[in-house]
Order: structure tokens, then C-alpha cells, then sequence
């Protein structure tokens, strides 16, 4: 039998094969994305300013690639990461701090297991130990310094890193003037909204996210059409056109 990365019963498999839990991840990320104080790499080649959903897609098909993919394949995904940022720092001239990457990393695990609870259930103990492990195995093929050995370490880091990491900026300002224009007005709205669920208390407080308790009751009634297998009609009227095809796709992964 094929060697996987991410073995076929994970709840993370789970988690990524759905859409919109992978949709819920990028929209935490992207609120996180914009508070970071090394957002400026972001910047340097121009490709998230100019397209920040398509960026999304771009970085979901790598994730993709490593959860879904043979052992050898994800880490063929993982290496080719890596080789991108270090053409990126060649041609900046200097290094991504070691803590922006395991900001990323952080993030990726946070809003896996923040985003599967908001739709789904609590997650057991196991899981989210799961969820930290295969991140963490990617952090280690990425030779990312500094990572925390045990999921009770990870939560205080990830403390810390909100703490310290974050912090509101002018890029910061920029980025959601973008993802306004990408998304328009009322899917705009509907982004914050989901924000404002999904995030720390430190990430909500510092982009004065408005209260989402009228997204509460959207959930609630996503959900209930979720079991009626009429998701797919919500997406369609809510997505954007340009990407609806690839939001279906995501639903294929398993």
C-alpha cells in the first residue's frame, strides 16, 4: 500500500476535503495575514495585493498537494514551498524571519481546528493533536527552527505570537481595502462577519472586527441546510462566479 503523508482516516483529511471548512481557514488567515508584522513580505512580489483571492487558491492547492498526496509527492509539494521563499528572500536580499514562518504554520493549525468547530463539533484531544502533528511534520521539512515539541507547547507559543507578532499597519489598512474590492460589498460584509466568529479575541480586537452575532444565526442555518445536502445552492449564490468551479472542486479531495 502507498505511504501517505496524511494517513486516509485523519480528521484532517476530513477538515480539507470539505470547502467550506477550507474556505473558514483562508478567511482567519487572511484576517491574521493582514495584522502581521512581516505582512510586507506579502507585498514584495505584488502577487496577493494584486489578486488576494486567486493568491488563496494558489496556496490551497499546495496545502492540498501535502494532505492529499502520496508520502514522497507532499513532500515534493513541501520542498518546492520552500524553494519558493528562498527565491523570494534571494531576490529581496534578505531572510523571512524564522517567526513569520511559524506564524503561518500556527495559523494553519488554529483555524483547522477553529474552523471544523464552528461548523461541525468540539474535537477530541486526539484530533487536535493530529491536526498539530502533520502541520508540524511540515514545519520540520521546511527546517523551520524553533517549533514547539507537544500541542500543549503550541498553545502557549501561539499566545505569545498573537501577543507579539500583530499589529494594526497602513499595509494592514491596504489589505482589506483589496479584499473589499476583490469581494464587493455585500461578500465583504459576509467576510467579516465570518471574521469575527472565527478569530482571537487579540485578532478581532485589533482590526475592531463589528460584532458578528447576526453571523451566528447565518451558521446556524447553513448548517441545517448542510444536512439537507443544499450547501452547494448557498456557495453558488454567495461565491463569486470567477471561482465557484474551484470551490466545488475542493469538495473532491477525499
Amino acid at each position: 500500500m502507498e505511504e501517505r503523508f496524511v494517513h486516509k482516516g485523519s480528521i484532517v483529511r476530513k477538515i480539507w476535503g470539505k470547502s467550506d471548512m477550507v474556505l473558514l481557514v483562508f478567511a482567519g488567515s487572511a484576517a491574521e495575514f493582514a495584522l502581521n508584522r512581516s505582512v510586507d513580505w506579502l507585498y514584495y512580489t505584488g502577487r496577493l495585493p494584486a489578486d488576494p483571492i486567486g493568491r488563496l487558491f494558489s496556496t490551497v492547492r499546495y496545502a492540498r498537494d501535502i494532505i492529499f498526496s502520496s508520502y514522497d509527492r507532499a513532500l515534493a509539494a513541501i520542498d518546492q514551498i520552500t524553494a519558493i521563499h528562498s527565491g523570494v528572500e534571494k531576490s529581496r536580499g534578505m531572510k523571512i524571519p524564522d517567526g513569520a514562518y511559524r506564524d503561518v504554520l500556527f495559523m494553519l493549525i488554529d483555524y483547522t481546528i477553529r474552523s471544523f468547530e464552528l461548523l461541525g463539533r468540539r474535537l477530541t484531544v486526539e484530533e487536535r493533536g493530529e491536526i498539530f502533528d502533520v502541520f508540524l511534520r511540515v514545519g520540520d521539512r521546511m527546517g523551520l527552527r524553533g517549533l514547539p515539541g507537544t500541542y500543549a507547547e503550541w498553545e502557549l507559543m501561539r499566545e505569545d505570537h498573537l501577543e507579539r507578532n500583530l499589529a494594526y499597519s497602513e499595509l494592514t489598512k491596504d489589505l482589506y481595502g483589496r479584499y473589499r474590492k476583490s469581494l464587493g460589498a455585500v461578500r465583504y460584509r459576509i467576510l467579516l462577519g465570518g471574521q469575527a466568529l472565527l478569530v482571537p479575541e487579540r485578532v478581532r480586537g485589533l482590526l475592531s472586527l463589528p460584532a458578528g452575532w447576526w453571523m451566528g444565526g447565518v451558521i446556524l442555518f447553513y448548517k441545517t441546510i448542510r444536512v439537507m445536502k443544499l450547501d452547494r445552492m448557498v456557495k453558488a449564490v454567495v461565491l463569486p462566479a470567477a471561482y465557484r468551479a474551484q470551490v466545488a472542486a475542493l469538495d473532491m479531495g477525499t
